[in-house]
């Protein structure tokens, strides 16, 4: 299998390339589910008692293997994070049986269990491997992609993946892409940020919109469907510095593999 350094990108959404344009395409496509979700929260699971701070919408609709795997107590979630302390929804897939590791740089030791299933790890992900080099000079920093992870611990599969990385969704869903770990995960829940281009995302405003849409095209073409948007009003609305388009800075997206078992 040959390995791809650059994701697909879309075609222009005009003629010419137009900031409206691509605009209003991207934000009509984070704004429009693909397939419909009935059971979306987790106050159905026993041992959960508050409403989270943000919706983390995950999809328990029986067609889907999440809520099987976590009646079974086989499910298991990744979370990553930069020292948010609003865990509520750890911990209550936590206390529902799921197998819960949260990545975060800011955590005092390497790793902390806390309870039976929750666990804590000073990494954090990224889009890249660091240079061994400089690794070595810092000794707490410990950056490491999700695939490098994932093998490091043995894990073949995530029910759900969890973000909120503050703009470095963007590329870390690329790396996700690019390198295939994303068949490896059932559900993500991203937070995604739309009032900058993120890190090391390069261009005009045009040319990033473009980038932004055609990375969440390319989770459609692996299967993945789009079911709950949440958009943050509680943010600046702003889109690429601008108060324009009626966008929030800031957007939970919710997906499910349909192709998961």
């Amino acid at each position: 299998q040959t390995v791809r350094w650059h994701i697909e990108l879309q075609p222009w959404a005009s003629p010419t390339p137009s900031l409206n344009y691509e605009a209003s395409r991207f934000l009509k496509y984070i704004s429009t589910s693909q397939i419909s979700c009935e059971h979306m929260n987790l106050n159905s699971l026993k041992g959960y008692s508050e409403t989270t701070k943000k919706p983390w919408s995950v999809c328990l609709d029986e067609r889907f293997s999440l809520i099987h795997r976590i009646r079974s107590k086989q499910c298991r979630l990744y979370s990553l994070g930069l020292g948010n302390d609003d865990n509520q929804f750890e911990l209550s897939m936590a206390n529902s049986g799921c197998e819960v590791h949260r990545f975060d740089p800011s955590i005092k030791a390497a790793h902390i269990q806390q309870g039976r299933h929750l666990w804590y790890h000073r990494l954090s992900i990224d889009w890249r491997d660091p240079n061994p080099a400089i690794a070595a000079h810092k000794l707490h920093s410990s950056t490491k992609k999700l695939g490098t992870v994932l093998n490091e611990f043995g894990h073949q599969k995530i029910d759900v993946l969890k973000a909120d990385v503050e703009s470095a969704e963007w590329k870390i869903l690329e790396n996700l892409i690019l390198e295939d770990v994303v068949e490896q995960i059932g559900q993500l829940v991203f937070e995604v940020h739309i009032h900058w281009p993120g890190f090391e995302v390069s261009g005009n405003d045009s040319t990033v919109v473009r980038y932004w849409y055609s990375l969440l095209r390319e989770l459609e073409l692996k299967d993945f469907r789009l079911f709950h948007t949440y958009k943050d009003l509680s943010k600046p609305q702003m889109f690429l510095k601008k108060e324009a388009f009626n966008a929030s800075s800031c957007y939970t997206l919710s997906w499910v593999n349909t192709r998961w078992k």
